[in-house]
């Protein structure tokens, strides 16, 4: 059905994205989902944290700032080769698939998965390997597009192209999204809320916040890019416990 492969399609899409994080990056998650993920992570002194699916390693090179021991994992070469150049630390990064981890049982603090589970086929997989990696007492914390975001093909706008209202349909379906922009085309998978977190509970973890995260400044409203935002999430944003026993 979808001419991609294993990777999704971003293998050819990691030089385009690479460009765009070292031109200013994205501002959805800059002014949307940064503030949240930084404030659910809470204390990172002597934290060991992966993140899965780093990319060229933005995120994990913010919580080292923090004071956390980091490592990101990602399936693209050309991501995990960005990511070695841009941080001092070289050799944190690792080559590897979020549904198969190549880490031994509860060595991670955290797990951080920065809008990737939308792009891992086998999305169960990966939140079970997530869990045994996770110590006990430790922490998923997971930033993800809301299904109503991969469930619809955008606004429906007026003549005058003021958003009108997003249609959603095949909610229930879990299926293949194509997304363009920039140059990069990947395949992401919509899926409807329920199997996630039906996914999270098999596995046996907690859920202890979930958010749907506004932009972080309501002057933003007036924003022609963030405008939608303030009237459907874009994100859920979840922090889930691994029990301690």
């Amino acid at each position: 059905m979808y001419e991609f492969g294993f990777d999704n399609g971003w293998i050819a899409a990691a030089p385009a994205w690479v460009e765009k994080m070292a031109g200013g990056g994205d501002r959805a998650r800059t002014m949307v989902l940064d503030p949240v993920m930084l404030s659910l992570a809470q204390d990172l002194t002597g934290k060991r944290i992966l993140d899965l699916g780093c990319g060229e390693g933005r995120f994990c090179r913010m919580l080292a700032a923090q004071g956390a021991a980091t490592v990101g994992l990602d399936l693209v070469p050309a991501m995990v080769v960005a990511a070695r150049e841009r941080d001092s630390r070289a050799g944190l990064y690792v080559l590897g698939s979020g549904d198969v981890l190549p880490f031994a049982e509860a060595v991670f603090d955290l797990v951080a998965s920065y809008l990737t589970l939308s792009a891992i086929t086998d999305f169960r997989s990966a939140i079970v390997e997530t869990t045994r990696v996770l110590k006990p007492g430790g922490h998923l914390l997971v930033a993800n597009l809301s299904a109503f975001i991969t469930a619809s093909d955008g606004w429906v706008r007026d003549p005058n192209g003021r958003r009108l209202y997003k249609p959603v349909d095949r909610y229930l379906d879990e299926h293949g999204v194509i997304l363009e922009s920039r140059g990069m085309r990947s395949l992401d998978w919509h899926r409807p809320l329920e199997a996630y977190m039906q996914a999270f509970l098999n596995a046996g973890l907690i859920l202890r916040r979930f958010l749907e995260p506004l932009p972080a400044h309501e002057g933003l409203r007036d924003d022609p890019q963030f405008e939608g935002d303030f009237r459907l999430p874009d994100f859920v944003v979840m922090l889930w416990e691994k029990p301690a026993s």
